[in-house]
């Protein structure tokens, strides 16, 4: 599965995101590597919680490593920059990201 296609899947399983910035960042980005590194900031609490739900049933077809952070806490870090995230929304678009996560290219 393409990382395009893996943020395709992933937003259609998690209708909750509407309150976070969710990012995929790491070598799934660029067809390497065995799972997909998913970065979610926003807010503790209920919407985290029910967030974690949706992903877990997400996950269940996919291998998620999630990291949740704060506004703060992201900001502070500069977690997103120094990590060359990039917005769940633009792999799930952009063709740049159509290689196959395993390094093999997709032929669908």
């Amino acid at each position: 599965m393409s990382a395009s296609q893996v943020a395709r899947h992933i937003l259609g399983c998690c209708k909750s995101m509407h309150k976070f910035q969710v990012f995929m960042f790491g070598s799934s980005l660029y067809g390497v590597g065995s799972d997909i590194d998913i970065l979610i900031v926003g807010p503790s609490g209920e919407s985290l919680s029910r967030l974690k739900t949706d992903l877990r049933f997400a996950a269940e077809e996919i291998p998620l490593d999630i990291l949740c952070m704060l506004n703060e806490e992201a900001e502070e870090t500069q977690f997103v920059v120094r990590e060359g995230c990039v917005p769940l929304a633009d792999v799930a678009a952009a063709e740049r990201w159509k290689t196959e996560v395993d390094g093999q290219p997709d032929l669908h």
